[in-house]
């Protein structure tokens, strides 16, 4: 019943559960398109590599002066911020000084990290980090709190040039009694110990790194650069810091050098038997070379990508055990690909936990949360699956067979840089294939997944526990 002289406004019924919400496909792209700290990183890390592709199919980056093709260009650079070692062209013979300078800059920017260049550009003009950018430098180098960037900062950059310094100390004396010029030698020096350190298997030179295989002088530089360099920023930093302390190391750090021993150990146990009576290998040489050839090929599996006999040469089992080793990569927060050495770790120690009957997962007496271990299990789900995909498509693109095509793309995934041989001769989009792998193995499948998330929801209502039967 209507009131007298006033107008009665129907009333427009709205249907069930309608809302003012915009649709879902417009909060899905408008969650896309928020800053994150990881998209900002995939976007830093994106827009380098298109910077260095562009320097690199300049004229003036190749040794004879022509352009590069786009892909081979575009490889190189991801190979090289990727701090990988895969290559389409010959390093050595087909660019300029001013290209391998190019790809020098663009492996020592990949292997600082992209923010962390960028936080210490922020320090060194501005004097202060804001905290947007402290939490994004923090995820790329594992501080543990955000007061702390700065100074873990300073010291990356310190502990990074000084490896690097002393790796280049090491190596150009060498250079020079090789009969290398001074100037040359002083660049291979550099060249060499930047490649080293951060892992990325670049080598300057048309000979290749065989040449050295009998040269303690410089396999023995190379390989413990390499080696540190895989170790990670975090494990290096509380090294340093609580050098004459080991009880006071974190569990990581423990962890990280404990299981990279092991796999250490296994490697050159595991290549100095496979290939000790190999012709093409170690079988003609003296005991002291193998022992030397073992160790070298040992520590590059981490993700150093140098290599003084010929991959292509050694046996299945040798290549399965580097497929092993390249999987499973280097430390969290260092230049390595890979399921990263502690995820490795983690997992095992899951299983001996389960096999037990343990209901927690425990180590250097301390408690894992279950979180990590989840955070473990879905690295290694996600890696195996890109791997497993990846492999498919290079095994429909090209003739090659499954160990040369799983080699390649376990040694892109795992920036490590060893090859068969084959990645040169690989059609155009087998390539794009191994590019994508580099990508996602350098910047790591968690990170990517997060990037690209659109939205993460806070469940209020749980269903309840019903175990399905497992085994």
């Amino acid at each position: 019943m209507s009131t007298p002289g006033r107008r009665a406004v129907p009333q427009r019924s709205s249907p069930l559960g309608a809302s003012r919400r915009p649709p879902e496909w417009r909060a899905a792209l408008s969650s896309l398109a928020k800053p994150t700290p990881a998209r900002l990183a995939l976007g830093v890390f994106t827009l380098l590599i298109g910077v260095f592709t562009a320097l690199l199919s300049l004229p003036a980056a190749t040794a004879d002066g022509q352009r590069t093709a786009l892909t081979d260009a575009l490889f190189t650079s991801v190979s090289a911020i990727c701090v990988t070692g895969l290559v389409t062209v010959d390093t050595g013979a087909h660019w300029s000084t001013f290209g391998l300078t190019v790809i020098m800059v663009a492996i020592k920017l990949g292997g600082l990290g992209l923010m962390t260049v960028a936080s210490l550009l922020s320090l060194s003009v501005m004097h202060r980090l804001g905290l947007a950018q402290r939490v994004i430098t923090a995820q790329e180098t594992r501080a543990e709190r955000l007061a702390e960037v700065g100074g873990v900062l300073r010291i990356i950059l310190i502990t990074s040039t000084l490896f690097e310094v002393l790796t280049f100390v090491a190596l150009t004396p060498y250079m020079v009694i090789t009969e290398h010029g001074i100037g040359q030698s002083l660049f291979l020096g550099l060249f060499y110990a930047i490649s080293a350190f951060n892992n990325a298997g670049f080598f300057p030179e048309a000979a290749g790194t065989a040449q050295y295989m009998a040269d303690p002088f410089f396999t023995i530089p190379i390989a413990l650069a390499v080696f540190v360099g895989s170790l990670g920023f975090p494990v290096i930093l509380v090294v340093v810091r609580k050098l004459r302390t080991p009880r006071k190391w974190s569990v990581h750090a423990k962890l990280t050098l404990t299981t990279t021993a092991l796999l250490f150990v296994l490697g050159f146990v595991g290549f100095l038997a496979l290939e000790w009576s190999n012709p093409a290998t170690f079988g003609d040489r003296p005991f002291g070379t193998k022992v030397l050839g073992a160790v070298f090929a040992a520590v590059m599996p981490r993700s150093g990508g140098f290599a003084t006999i010929d991959v292509g040469q050694m046996t299945a089992e040798s290549r399965l055990l580097t497929d092993l080793l390249m999987f499973i990569g280097g430390g969290s927060g260092s230049t390595a690909g890979g399921i990263r050495v502690t995820t490795f770790a983690l997992l095992m120690l899951a299983i001996f936990a389960e096999v037990r009957g343990n209901p927690d997962v425990e180590v250097f007496g301390r408690r894992i949360p279950h979180g990590t271990i989840r955070q473990a299990i879905g690295v290694l789900v996600m890696s195996a699956t890109t791997v497993f995909l990846a492999a498919f498509l290079l095994l429909r693109m090209t003739p090659h067979s499954l160990d040369q095509t799983l080699f390649e793309v376990l040694s892109a995934f795992g920036t490590v840089g060893l090859s068969t041989g084959i990645t040169a001769a690989l059609p155009a989009e087998a390539k794009w294939v191994l590019i994508g792998c580099m990508y996602v193995g350098r910047l790591g499948p968690m990170t990517l997944g997060a990037a690209l998330a659109v939205r993460s929801r806070l469940r209020m209502i749980q269903y309840p526990y019903e175990r399905p039967i497992v085994g």
